[in-house]
């Protein structure tokens, strides 16, 4: 009989809440202690609300800025290392998080981290030669991590996107019209009608290091002018943000053009009640296309989650305004898109690896 864990999960952001839930529930189920902490950051709390993870929320974002991204780091960490200290957990899980890392080693604790981003380099470098286990999807390079400082033979990967540890367990809910109405997608008002599409665009993660140490925001917003004022007579166009501030200056933008979506919601259900994703992101962007919607990603850099997709079809690249105006152009006009890629998604999913069994594996290993 394998002896009960006490597993520690710092859990950061909405994919993480949506990545690690069914870990938890699965551990829970057989009996191992589960303590969950969190950051104060509105998305990942209201998610887990919505979601009924429960966490203890400890320290706060950092915002954009690098000076308060240590000073918030810093006080995290010490604030953390009292609470784990007084748990004693035998492992620590995260999503490569650099304060979850830190203390992990600090304390001496067997540490497991997932990540499927090297290009985020300042997490990668705080937390990847931290970790004791490395977890990755298949398609990125062991030179993509080496070179953060971890060696091989602590890389387990799996041959899996990451949201396959929570897609094939969403059930797409019938519409409801409360829900619209907090989505901002209900018919019939100033911005959605009936008879056009749904473009919902994700924006950027303005406030991660990658994204403010390369000036890259002017991009995104240039693209949506040209699709939202090019198109707006083929389209129906809704906007996910991911920060006050972000919610702020694209309210400003386009109150009187699209419909900027002001509470945080189900991703997942509201992917699935719109009919193209265009994402500056990675884990929407994702979501979108193994769910089979036509998906254009216009992150503000290429990654290897990315190009996987973009080389099974299941989703295209735009790095230009005309370019997206032209594939956003042609997807609305194409009724059999929608279907084709819903079969396409289909079969790749089903051939993939669920990450989370890979973790429930290694856990009963160390049990």
């Amino acid at each position: 009989m394998l002896s009960l864990l006490r597993i520690w999960f710092d859990i950061l952001t909405p994919k993480q809440v949506m990545f690690f839930k069914p870990a938890i529930d699965i551990l829970k189920k057989c009996d191992h202690e589960i303590l969950s902490t969190s950051r104060e950051y509105k998305e990942a709390n209201e998610l887990a609300r919505i979601r009924h993870v429960e966490l203890k929320i400890v320290g706060k974002h950092g915002g954009a800025e690098r000076s308060q991204k240590l000073v918030q780091s810093a006080n995290r960490i010490l604030k953390l290392t009292d609470l784990i200290n007084a748990f004693e957990p035998n492992v620590a899980v995260s999503f490569s998080s650099p304060e979850a890392c830190r203390v992990a080693f600090g304390l001496g604790i067997r540490n497991i981290g997932f990540n499927d981003s090297p290009h985020a380099y300042a997490v990668a470098k705080l937390s990847v030669p931290l970790l004791d286990l490395l977890l990755c999807p298949w398609i990125i390079p062991y030179t993509s991590w080496i070179r953060h400082g971890i060696q091989r033979r602590r890389i387990f990967k799996y041959k899996g996107l990451d949201p396959i540890a929570w897609l094939p367990k969403f059930e797409k809910l019938p519409r409801d019209d409360s829900k619209d109405r907090i989505y901002g997608l209900q018919k019939n008002n100033t911005f959605l009608d009936s008879r056009k599409k749904t473009v919902l665009i994700r924006m950027e993660e303005a406030h991660a290091s990658y994204i403010t140490e390369n000036k890259f925001k002017d991009t995104t917003v240039k693209m949506i002018d040209r699709i939202i004022g090019n198109l707006s007579h083929i389209a129906n166009f809704s906007i996910l943000c991911r920060y006050e501030d972000q919610k702020s200056q694209i309210s400003e933008r386009y109150s009187d053009k699209a419909n900027v979506i002001s509470n945080v919601v189900d991703g997942l259900e509201l992917i699935s009640h719109s009919d193209i994703f265009i994402g500056a992101g990675g884990t929407m962007t994702t979501e979108a296309a193994l769910m089979g919607k036509p998906t254009i990603s216009i992150a503000p850099i290429s990654f290897s989650v990315e190009k996987y997709l973009i080389s099974q079809g299941l989703a295209q690249r735009a790095s230009t305004p005309e370019r997206l105006e032209k594939i956003t152009r042609k997807i609305v006009a194409d009724r059999g898109s929608a279907h084709k890629q819903v079969i396409r998604a289909s079969s790749i999913v089903k051939k993939m690896e669920d990450p989370i069994a890979k973790l429930i594996s290694l856990l009963n290993r160390n049990a």
